[in-house]
């Protein structure tokens, strides 16, 4: 199935708020942002303050946020805050990922929505910018080394090589293999970007030691590199990395050391697959007393800001809107 065609087959079950439906006919900015960070990310109610001061970033720039999420067989595209408040308390809900689409669909009830499903979902609404905070990418024994492969390649990957939306983010999560997740993407040609630095944003620290592929100045030259991607029409995302704010950083060094033993404590202890991001997020949090939530809230934020420029900068240069 196309991108085309998939997007043609989600917009069936999307359901578009007020405000997002009158941004998008209008050819106003509007950025989408998921939900996973309220119903897997955070507890309440720092989910729901993170969530809101993210949409509160977009309509400051003058865009229109969009936080995406699965109610009850329904893509939600735009919450209102009663459903936001419901979204942050409610227990249970599904994690809904391009491979687990249709089964939270058919489930009912709540789902949030990771990188994968809310760029279908964006993609499908004919929103262009996406902003989260890091994507997932390549584990670190994915394909071998020191042990047998996991093949543990997140499935953000393959829909950023194949669904035309650009996301913003502070660049892959640091637990991940960076380069290998840098190497997986140019053979998918999917664009990395920096944007303001030419080292790849670290996450949770502003730098990485590694060079990042590209880079732009600012927000707007960020704009005229996804028009000009847009129009040469190649059918992948782009991704546009900016690092997390300098008063909020992670330093490069205590990251480093954070990760190198939470990894060590997960291999120790067998944790692997779907449960090993979650437990190492956690661990590194915990190793750091909070300052790694501290950096991930605050560029989450950022994020969302730097995503509400680029789309504001981005609207003048696209020819369509939508009616």
């Amino acid at each position: 199935m196309t991108a085309t065609s998939a997007a043609e087959g989600i917009a069936a079950f999307l359901d578009l708020s007020g405000p997002v439906a009158d941004a998008l006919a209008s050819g106003g900015p509007v950025v989408a942002l998921e939900s996973t960070l309220v119903t897997h990310g955070l507890p309440y109610p720092a989910n729901l303050e993170v969530a809101r001061a993210a949409e509160e970033a977009v309509r400051a720039e003058g865009a229109t946020p969009a936080t995406v999420a699965i109610r009850d067989g329904r893509v939600l595209v735009g919450l209102g805050p009663t459903e936001m408040e419901s979204l942050a308390t409610v227990r249970g809900a599904r994690k809904a990922s391009r491979p687990t689409l249709a089964a939270s669909l058919v489930a009912g009830g709540w789902a949030g929505t990771t990188v994968s499903a809310t760029m279908l979902a964006a993609a499908a609404a004919g929103i262009r910018l996406f902003a989260t905070g890091g994507i997932g990418g390549v584990h670190r024994g994915a394909f071998g080394g020191a042990g047998e492969a996991t093949l543990d390649v997140s499935s953000d990957l393959g829909e950023l090589a194949r669904t035309p939306v650009a996301v913003v983010c502070a660049g892959p999560k640091a637990i991940l293999d960076v380069p290998l997740t840098l190497e997986y993407l140019e053979t998918q040609g999917v664009p990395v970007v920096a944007i303001g630095t030419d080292e790849m944003p670290g996450f949770y620290s502003r730098r990485s030691g590694i060079p990042a592929p590209a880079s732009v100045a600012d927000e707007a030259e960020a704009a005229r590199l996804v028009a000009a991607h847009d129009r040469l029409g190649l059918g992948s995302g782009v991704l546009l990395c900016a690092p997390v704010p300098a008063a909020d950083e992670l330093p490069l060094e205590v990251a480093r050391a954070a990760i190198a033993r939470a990894t060590a404590e997960a291999d120790a202890a067998g944790v692997h697959g779907p449960a090993l991001t979650p437990w190492l997020l956690a661990r590194v949090a915990a190793i750091t007393d909070g300052a790694s939530i501290r950096a991930n809230t605050a560029l989450i934020v950022n994020d969302a800001r730097v995503a509400a420029r680029i789309a504001v900068a981005l609207a003048p240069l696209r020819p369509e809107v939508r009616s």
